[in-house]
């Protein structure tokens, strides 16, 4: 049997997904399961074991299903289900299943607050194939980091067995501490920390990087608690070479994001950040030990399922008056 799965975008999600396939294995030992995904987190798949091809989406839906079409696949798992993966499900003509959002659950709990109960998306993937007679196997999600990776982490300034991870951003600014806050949580955690992030973060890891390492205004440093020491990777790593040193963490402190679930696959013990979004939406670590700070003390939030450019209310206080106990 080949198998077609569809999941193009975000990091997270794709990480999220990553119990379909090797659920798929388990039933199907002998089945070819490809993964098509954008060109930016195909790595998330290039090493796993249960995928036998990564397929690289460029957003021109008319090359890529003409391409998809000559591997004439016997079944398709929309794990996206929006109009791209619809589109690709129709041009091929095959069987398929498809993802179940929890569209109306998330909108009552967003604009209505309405508590209710919303099942990890995870989850939500792996219900997709119950037609399938596939049940979950209790295993979590897989992330495989390629060895080149990992030994070049390891060499790094920073890195040894006794250091803290800072997820510094996230995609969407009402999900991201401000550098005040981070800076706060830095000195909370009072001891060595490596900063991981993307290039939109390089000016934040700077930032937190010239504050801890070298100021030297005697009113500051009177006021911290002495050894917090930042060694700077935003903007510097590849998606495995991050997650290599996300796995040689005693801990890896993340807002809500794509590295949170990376994290949870390489079963680190978490402390998440939520911001606009909450952990009931569905989108907490998944299987791994893992702790929340938020701000329970708000009517607005959550205000987003995926978070904002700005805060809808204009206070922010989701995350300004956050603590860090």
């Amino acid at each position: 049997m080949k198998i077609l799965i569809i999941r193009l975008s975000s990091l997270g999600d794709i990480v999220l997904s990553t119990p379909i396939p090797r659920l798929i294995k388990k039933k199907f030992p002998t089945s070819e399961i490809h993964f098509i995904t954008k060109k930016d987190f195909c790595s998330v798949y290039n090493y796993n074991i249960n995928v036998d091809k990564v397929i690289e989406f460029n957003d021109n839906l008319f090359e890529v299903t003409s391409k998809l079409k000559n591997e004439n696949y016997d079944l398709v798992i929309d794990l996206h289900n929006n109009l791209r993966s619809n589109f690709i499900k129709l041009m091929l003509g095959k069987p398929f299943h498809t993802y179940r959002k929890q569209f109306i659950k998330r909108w009552l709990l967003t604009n209505l607050k309405v508590p209710i109960k919303i099942n990890h998306i995870t989850n939500s993937y792996i219900n997709s194939l119950s037609n399938l007679k596939i049940n979950d196997d209790g295993e979590g999600l897989d992330f495989y980091i390629d060895e080149t990776s990992f030994n070049k982490v390891k060499s790094l300034p920073g890195i040894n067995n006794d250091f803290t991870v800072l997820i510094v951003g996230a995609k969407h600014f009402t999900k991201r501490l401000p550098i005040k806050k981070l800076i706060e949580l830095c000195d909370k955690i009072n001891g060595p920390i490596v900063l991981v992030g993307g290039k939109n973060e390089i000016e934040s890891g700077k930032e937190l990087e010239s504050f801890f390492n070298y100021s030297k205004s005697p009113e500051v440093l009177s006021k911290l608690n002495k050894n917090t020491k930042i060694y700077n990777y935003c903007g510097k790593l590849s998606i495995p070479e991050s997650a290599s040193i996300l796995k040689l963490s005693k801990i890896v402190y993340s807002h809500d994001t794509g590295f949170m679930h990376i994290a949870a696959a390489l079963n680190k013990n978490v402390v998440s950040i939520f911001g606009s979004t909450h952990p009931d939406l569905g989108f907490y670590p998944y299987r791994t030990s893992f702790s929340i700070i938020q701000n329970n003390n708000l009517d607005c939030r959550p205000c987003t399922k995926i978070g904002l450019s700005s805060c809808p209310v204009g206070h922010f206080k989701c995350m300004m008056d956050i603590k860090f106990d």
